[in-house]
């Protein structure tokens, strides 16, 4: 069996995959939304949601159907961070625990999403405090 069609023989819950989209496209959504400072966040979001579509695996599956825009709307970047930073650790949770080898490739695809979305130059303070963020979120399940 390969990985692919093993990772494929998990069943998340619609939940889950809603959970596991908020927190990863969510994840650009805030580094896109933190970019405007630096006034490149069209370029942020674009590169970065490149990238989660080129993610492989279950992870792949998942992130393939993008969210539907409300669940990564709000009035402000609070908001957005209220949402998307604990379902990143959630994400990370359920990964751990429903499928072990997944959970690495969720965390390896938002950080690349965030190296991808960044890549074009040294990442302001504002940007890189949430990449801190994001990355913290992660690394907390």
């Amino acid at each position: 069996m390969t990985e692919d069609s093993a990772s494929m023989a998990i069943t998340l819950s619609e939940q889950d995959k809603t959970t596991l989209r908020i927190a990863a496209y969510g994840s650009v959504t805030l580094l896109s939304a933190a970019g405007a400072a630096g006034g490149s966040p069209h370029k942020i979001a674009t590169t970065g949601s490149i990238a989660l579509g080129s993610a492989t695996g279950l992870v792949g599956h998942v992130l393939a159907e993008y969210p539907k825009s409300k669940e990564l709307n709000g009035r402000s970047v609070a908001d957005i961070a209220d949402r998307v930073l604990p379902a990143l650790t959630a994400a990370m949770s359920l990964l751990k625990e429903q499928a072990p080898e997944e959970a690495e490739n969720f965390r390896s695809t938002v950080i690349t999403a965030i190296e991808s979305a960044t890549h074009h130059g040294q990442p302001g303070p504002v940007v890189a405090d949430m990449i801190r963020k994001i990355t913290k979120a992660l690394d907390a399940a």
